[in-house]
């Protein structure tokens, strides 16, 4: 055997030093992926202040930011702490992902962990993107849900155990039973959080700005193509993106007086849609075609969401990855963390919080051992 085998302490080294480098291309997908950049051209990382091109010397994973104190070397400007905190992150990740392949999760007569272990550093990878891109835009992109959840599919064919941790359902070794396995858990978390949402969307589908007397409002064009539309009446606002979720979704002003494009508008219920206004006047215009919209209004019935699509296709990755049981495990262990971390960081009710980064730390309680503490409870209920 010319390599050590694989419950040796030196492939935890190749785990993290693998992991760190995927790190490093992972900021890569955190910074451009939200603002619609490619992630392939330009080829070499820049810096995010002066555009400059970085040298590999530079982009050494967390040396290269612990040497140059978090600046960049040609403007000096500051480079976020994110970006060590990304690569380190995914380095232990990676480590601890080994540890449970290669330790904890029994190897079936079909199964080969260390060619298991390649999607479930995929699906951490992405686990780390869409954490730090929803805790910053919150949004996760749909590439990486979806390719989340292929990698997921193909972790149980070669390791069936993983949507069964706790071995409840008796799971075979088989291939087959793993792959059927990760499609129920998929439909469990997709479908089974899609409906939270609906319940949401009639519950609380709606918010209401109101004030005794008139305050203005107006709608902000974006100062670059990467910024939404804002709008803002009184000391409230909300991007374009926060409001419009889906296609039906209005945003209704009652207002006292509208300028639209400089001219008078009338008074009276300014309708907006994704595609234009409708004025108290009845007048329609496309939003393309407005230059301005403002003026004076009392209420304002905004849409909003219980949560974003965005996570339900993640509840949907993690089902299809871990099972079933998981995904009540990280939803109601995602729950708990949100509503701490809400209740730690003073975030008021009605106020969003990205909740895609609770469901993935609740995935990875499970994944990292979380499994044995519903066991032993569900042992001691019994």
């Amino acid at each position: 055997m010319i390599y050590p085998p694989l419950d040796h302490p030196l492939w935890l080294l190749v785990a993290f030093l693998f992991g760190i480098c995927v790190g490093s291309f992972l900021n890569v997908v955190i910074y451009r992926l939200p603002l619609g950049l490619s992630v392939n051209d330009p080829k070499r990382s820049f810096c995010p202040g002066c555009k400059a091109s970085i040298p590999m010397r530079r982009n050494l994973p967390l040396v290269s930011w612990l040497w140059l104190r978090g600046k960049c070397a040609d403007c000096g400007g500051k480079i976020s702490m994110r970006y060590f905190w990304v690569e380190l992150l995914t380095g232990l990740l990676f480590v601890g992902a080994w540890r449970v392949m290669g330790a904890r999760v029994p190897v079936g007569e079909f199964v080969m962990a260390d060619l298991a272990i390649l999607p479930v550093w995929f699906l951490l990878a992405a686990f780390v993107a869409m954490t730090f891109i929803d805790a910053e835009h919150m949004i996760i992109p749909l590439e990486l849900s979806i390719s989340g959840t292929v990698a997921a599919c193909v972790a149980a064919v070669l390791q069936p155990e993983l949507a069964d941790l706790c071995g409840w359902d008796g799971l075979s070794t088989g291939w087959w039973s793993g792959l059927k396995f990760s499609v129920l858990g998929w439909v469990f978390g997709f479908f089974g959080l899609w409906a939270v949402v609906l319940l949401g969307k009639l519950a609380f589908g709606k918010m209401e700005w109101s004030h005794e007397k008139p305050v203005a409002w107006r709608l902000q064009d974006a100062e670059t193509e990467n910024d939404p539309i804002l709008f803002h009446m009184g000391e409230d606002s909300l991007a374009w993106w926060d409001i419009f979720f889906r296609s039906s979704d209005r945003l209704r002003i009652t207002a006292d007086s509208v300028k639209v494009n400089g001219e008078d508008g009338g008074a009276g219920e300014v309708v907006i849609d994704q595609a234009g206004v409708v004025l108290p006047d009845g007048r329609k215009i496309a939003i393309e075609d407005l230059k301005s919209l403002e003026g004076t209004a009392t209420k304002a019935v905004v849409p909003r969401e219980a949560m974003g699509m965005g996570d339900v296709h993640l509840m949907g990755v993690i089902g299809a990855f871990l099972g079933p049981f998981a995904v009540f495990f990280s939803l109601f262990g995602g729950s708990l963390l949100a509503i701490v971390a809400a209740i730690f960081g003073r975030i008021g009710f009605g106020k969003q919080l990205p909740f895609g980064p609770y469901l993935i730390l609740g995935a990875l309680v499970w994944f990292f051992g979380g499994w044995k503490v519903a066991e032993w409870y569900l042992t001691v209920l019994r």
